[in-house]
């Protein structure tokens, strides 16, 4: 893909605790041409995730470099990914304006066959859904131009029970989704607590 399409760099790893990510985070970030957007841990799995906006475009070329970046200012980390996302959607949610303590993310690829309906759920139905739920902050999906899973949805929340309450359930609970969900693969869903 091109490099002008990519909206932010995800840098995903495993970490032993959340300790040194928000300073990793802060000196990846150092160099003027990404800013720092969030970085957060989850305690059940161990995934970090780091989010920064390029200044300038980002090259296919240039994301091995940044993940050895990654591996030197964060020597603990393991499995380190990094990759570009272009964005497709991007609303704010209910609690708009309020700070968000938890990070939730659903990475998925679609079965062959189900990319555009899978686009149009969530444009339409889903992510619209989710946004309007009360205690989500912020809804986005991204393409994974790199290192997948291709499609990359998350959620600010201000609590974690979000996700378990029944108007975000009642979104999940639609007749559309219970025809689309089936057909994600190699899928990761992460809740995450917000470090910076």
């Amino acid at each position: 893909m091109r490099a002008e399409e990519t909206d932010l760099v995800l840098v995903r790893c495993r970490l032993a605790g959340a300790e040194g990510l928000r300073d990793a985070a802060l000196r990846f970030c150092t160099d003027s041409r990404l800013q720092l957007q969030r970085a957060a841990w989850s305690p059940a799995s161990g995934w970090a995730y780091a989010y920064a906006r390029p200044s300038d475009p980002i090259e296919r070329a240039e994301v091995a470099p940044l993940a050895w970046r990654w591996e030197s200012l964060c020597p603990s980390a393991q499995d380190v990914d990094v990759s570009r996302l272009k964005r497709l959607q991007d609303l704010p949610g209910a609690s708009s304006g309020e700070r968000p303590t938890r990070h939730y993310v659903v990475e998925t690829d679609p079965e062959a066959g189900w990319e555009e309906e899978l686009a149009h759920w969530y444009q339409q139905e889903h992510l619209p859904g989710l946004a309007s739920v009360p205690g989500c902050v912020q809804a986005s999906r991204f393409v994974n131009l790199d290192a997948g899973p291709s499609s990359h949805a998350c959620y600010g929340l201000v609590t974690e029970a979000v996700l378990g309450g029944p108007p975000w359930l009642a979104v999940r609970g639609t007749e559309w989704s219970s025809r689309v969900r089936p057909h994600f693969t190699n899928t990761r869903r992460t809740m995450m607590d917000v470090v910076v």
